[in-house]
C-alpha cells in the first residue's frame, strides 16, 4: 500500500527556506534547461548542475519527486526485514536518498553522500541542518568523482537517477563500484522505456554476479513484459507553492513515475527470505463489484491477469486495498 513518505513535509519546508532570496526568473530559466536535459537520453558531456542556480532549481523541481520514489523503495526494503546501519549514496547530489532512508530506517547510524558537484553538496548540508533526525543531520556530504570514489562501504548503496547521464561503459563501472561497496544495492531510474532498459542491464549484471533480487521482480527469469511495455511504478508527490510556480502547474500533487531494482550480495539474505515472493502488481488494479482484477508479474516468470473475487474472504479484503506497485495479496 502506498504510504506518505516520511519527512516529505520537512523536506519541502527546508527547500522553501533554501530558495528564498533566489531570483524566481532565474530559477524558472534554470528549471526549463533542466527539464530539457532530463528529457534527453544522451550522456551528459559536462555536469548537469553547472551553477548554484541550477542546483537550487534542481532541488526545488526534482528533489521532492526523487525523494518520494526512493521513500517507496525504502519502505519495500523495510517490509522485507532489512535494517541497514549505514547508507552510501553514489552521485547523490543534494541528498534525496539520505532523506528517504532516514525517514524509513531507525537502524541507520551513518549516511554518506558522494557527488562531483560541490554546490550540490553545499545545498545538501544546508537542507539537513535542521533535519528531523540526528543521523540525517550528521550526513557526510563529500566531493568525489565517479571512477575515483573513496574506499567507503555501507550496508545499503544507492544509485538514483544517475545512469542516464553516463554512457554504457560508465554505467557498468558505476554499478560495479556500488556492488564492491554495498551489501544491498538500489538502482532507481525514470519510469520510461529507456530508464527501464538501463535497469534491466543492471539486473543482468547483478544476477550474473550471484546477487539475489530483493525487488520489485518476484523471480530471476528474463523479464516477461513484451515489446512496448515496461516495468515502472508511481509515487505521489505533494507540491509546494514554489514547486507549482516553477513547473507552471495548478494541481497540488503529481505522480512520479520510476523504475527500480534492489539486490542483495551473496549470503546477505536468509534462504527463506530470498525466496519469500509473491506476484508484483504492474498496473492500477481494476476494482469491480465482487472482484478485483490485477496485471501482475508472477514468481514463475510469467506476467498476466489475476482476479481475486469476494469468495476469497480475507485475501479479497486485502486486494481491495492493494495498489499499483504492491505485492499481490
Amino acid at each position: 500500500m502506498t504510504r506518505t513518505p516520511a519527512y516529505a513535509a520537512e523536506l519541502r519546508a527546508a527547500l522553501t527556506r533554501a530558495v528564498r532570496g533566489i531570483d524566481e526568473r532565474e530559477l524558472v530559466r534554470a528549471t526549463e534547461a533542466l527539464v530539457a536535459r532530463y528529457r534527453s537520453v544522451a550522456p551528459a558531456p559536462v555536469p548537469i548542475l553547472a551553477s548554484r542556480v541550477h542546483v537550487m532549481a534542481y532541488a526545488a523541481y526534482r528533489m521532492p519527486a526523487t525523494h518520494a520514489a526512493l521513500a517507496r523503495v525504502m519502505d519495500e526494503l523495510a517490509d522485507r526485514g532489512l535494517a541497514p546501519r549505514s547508507l552510501l549514496d553514489l552521485g547523490g547530489g543534494t541528498g534525496a536518498a539520505a532523506w528517504a532512508a532516514a525517514g524509513t530506517f531507525d537502524s541507520l547510524k551513518s549516511i554518506t553522500v558522494l557527488d562531483q558537484v560541490e554546490d550540490a553538496l553545499v545545498l545538501g548540508r544546508e537542507l539537513v541542518a535542521d533535519a528531523p533526525s540526528g543521523v540525517l543531520a550528521r550526513t557526510t556530504f563529500r566531493q568525489a568523482v565517479a571512477g575515483s570514489w573513496p574506499d567507503v562501504g555501507a550496508d545499503l548503496v544507492t544509485v538514483s537517477y544517475v545512469l542516464s547521464e553516463l554512457d554504457e561503459a560508465q554505467q557498468e563501472a558505476l554499478v560495479a563500484d556500488a556492488m564492491r561497496r554495498g551489501r544491498i544495492v538500489v538502482i532507481a531510474e525514470p519510469g520510461t522505456p529507456d530508464g527501464y532498459t538501463r535497469v534491466l542491464r543492471v539486473r543482468s549484471a547483478l544476477l550474473a554476479a550471484g546477487w539475489t533480487l530483493v525487488g520489485p521482480c518476484p523471480h530471476a527469469a528474463d523479464c516477461p513484459l513484451g515489446q512496448g511495455d515496461w516495468c515502472h511504478f508511481a509515487a505521489r508527490v505533494s507540491r509546494s507553492a514554489e514547486h507549482r510556480r516553477l513547473k507552471g502547474a495548478e494541481l497540488s500533487y503529481e505522480d512520479e513515475k520510476f523504475s527500480w531494482l534492489a539486490a542483495a550480495a551473496p549470503g546477505v539474505l536468509e534462504p527463506q527470505a530470498a525466496h519469500a515472493r509473491s506476484g508484483r502488481i504492474l498496473r492500477h488494479p481494476l476494482k469491480r463489484k465482487g472482484f478485483v482484477e490485477f496485471q501482475v508479474c508472477r514468481p514463475d516468470g510469467t506476467a498476466g491477469r489475476e482476479v481475486i473475487s469476494k469468495k476469497a474472504g480475507e485475501r479479497y479484503r486485502k486486494a481491495r486495498d492493494a495498489e499499483w506497485g504492491d505485492v499481490l495479496p
